[in-house]
């Protein structure tokens, strides 16, 4: 029964970092397992379909800040519970309400991608300044970069960052 309680503490510790670089010693560290049964919690959650870990893309890209892949969860109305959201009117409030949004979009794509018996190649493009496309996937041979944003209207940065990503794949990105 110790076990259940620590496994749904790691559970909820992941759901706290929804949208973020994955650290595996940080939260194999705040559960108080080892990296090893860390490593071993998050491969089931991700045979069964709760997280997806989205890898950083790099091929060509002589400039990257991470090899760490960022988790997602899959199903946004558990991420949401476990975080203790229990109302739209708490989302539209939460500080997770970017990140729940960003993991929408992108099990959107990936069940695009998995009902057109597509692999899921989707990855994210993050350079040394920290401007970054939340997905890039290929399109034929070039590179497709999305960005996601939760919100009524659209900074301008975040506009800048999905040009300076195409710009960065050079010939490889699909033009605007």
């Amino acid at each position: 029964m110790q076990d259940l309680s620590v496994f749904q503490r790691f559970v909820r510790l992941c759901a706290g970092r929804n949208g973020q670089l994955l650290n595996i010693n940080a939260l194999a560290g705040e559960t108080g397992v080892s990296q090893k049964t860390a490593r071993s919690w998050l491969s089931i959650l991700e045979s069964s379909y709760i997280v997806h870990l989205l890898p950083p893309y790099y091929r060509n890209f002589g400039k990257r800040l991470v090899k760490t892949p960022k988790l997602f969860f899959l199903d946004q109305g558990l991420a949401g519970w476990l975080l203790g959201i229990r109302s739209s009117v708490l989302l539209a409030l939460h500080p997770m309400r970017g990140a729940i949004f960003e993991s929408f979009i992108i099990s959107e794509f990936l069940k695009s991608r998995y009902n057109r018996g597509l692999p899921p190649d989707l990855y994210f493009w993050r350079d040394n300044n920290g401007l970054e496309a939340d997905i890039v996937f290929e399109r034929g041979t070039k590179l497709q970069p999305v960005e996601i944003k939760s919100g009524q209207t659209i900074p301008g940065d975040s506009i800048r960052s999905g040009l300076k990503a195409a710009r960065f794949a050079g010939e490889e990105a699909l033009q605007p």
